[in-house]
């Protein structure tokens, strides 16, 4: 009886279980490309190709794109992985974990008429992360969707169903990733991160092919795609923390300007004196601008509504704010 209990209630909550959602819903995690909490791209990638349709491989190996389409900012180009695909990114210096997302990572994907309302078409990737090129750590991903009936190649995902799995958002908006879930994994220094490994799910449900979640359920995704931009279409990795000097310091708020009352409670006004630059902005972790003022007197006031972590923009340095 026990059993039938947890079974029901854990059938209950997967099928409730909800995530940060679309592009343009409030509470989505989504990082614009254009974001100013990027500070750097990948610079190298290592691809090894799946198959156009795992299931029928004499169609041959998905084909658009190369190697040399990943390096740099998103928008210039993609690389398909195809079934199981990978691409192996590395970069000019080692990420490190930091305040919130660490790494983005940016599919293709889209919105059209074409589908069911509160959908976007969505390939799907697993994560990982490596600080020697040989041991690599998966980020635990969830998946909700029904596995009841096959998605078909061009039907639409909701993007509340899907956690810690890439291709989440649609073009131009990444996906997020912190290395601080990771923490307690032996088989990564997470202030040391050099490789990061992007796999294609395969989106079938047929046990001998499908691609499992962290919980060991199925991920059910379009599929099959057979066509030579089969499966995950990667279009780069942007780098939100990284070692060594970088344009977000983080150094502590009494260093560089006078700013008060600190601890900062919700609600209250938070004052900035010592003018030192014409040009102010507040960003949430996810790089959505809040507030900005230009040419600000020599004491500005705004008022932070909710808890949580910041970003001031100050001259281009940026500090944290934490409201409690």
């Amino acid at each position: 009886m026990r059993f039938w209990i947890f079974c029901l209630l854990y059938g209950w909550f997967s099928a409730a279980a909800q995530f940060a959602p679309q592009v343009g819903t409030i509470g989505t995690t989504a990082i614009h490309k254009d974001s100013s909490i990027i500070i750097n791209w990948a610079n190298g990638c290592t691809l090894q190709r799946g198959w156009q349709n795992i299931a029928d491989t004499t169609l041959g190996k998905a084909q658009v794109g190369d190697e040399t389409y990943v390096p740099g900012p998103a928008g210039n180009g993609i690389v398909s992985l195809g079934d199981g695909g990978n691409a192996t990114l590395t970069f000019h210096k080692p990420l490190r974990n930091g305040l919130g997302p660490d790494f983005v990572v940016f599919e293709n994907g889209f919105i059209d008429q074409t589908l069911k309302p509160g959908t976007a078409f969505l390939e799907l990737a697993f994560v990982e992360v490596s600080s020697d090129g040989e041991n690599f750590v998966r980020f635990e991903s969830t998946s909700t969707i029904d596995t009841n009936t096959q998605l078909q190649s061009f039907e639409g995902i909701n993007a509340s169903q899907i956690h810690n799995l890439a291709g989440k958002y649609i073009a131009n908006y990444g996906t997020p990733f912190d290395l601080e879930e990771l923490r307690n994994n032996p088989l990564v220094n997470i202030n040391a991160v050099t490789h990061i490994r992007i796999i294609d799910v395969v989106g079938s449900i047929t046990p001998a092919f499908a691609s499992r979640d962290g919980r060991g359920q199925m991920v059910n995704d379009p599929w099959p795609t057979p066509f030579a931009s089969s499966g995950f279409d990667l279009d780069a990795v942007g780098v939100i923390h990284q070692d060594g000097p970088i344009g977000m310091n983080e150094l502590a708020l009494s260093q560089k300007v006078n700013m008060y009352p600190m601890p900062l409670m919700a609600g209250s006004v938070l004052t900035i004196a010592n003018k030192t630059t014409d040009a102010y902005a507040l960003f949430d972790v996810y790089g959505k601008c809040l507030w900005q003022k230009q040419d600000a007197e020599s004491e500005i006031q705004f008022t932070i509504s909710n808890p949580g972590t910041y970003l001031l923009n100050i001259n281009n340095t940026f500090e944290k704010v934490v409201v409690h």
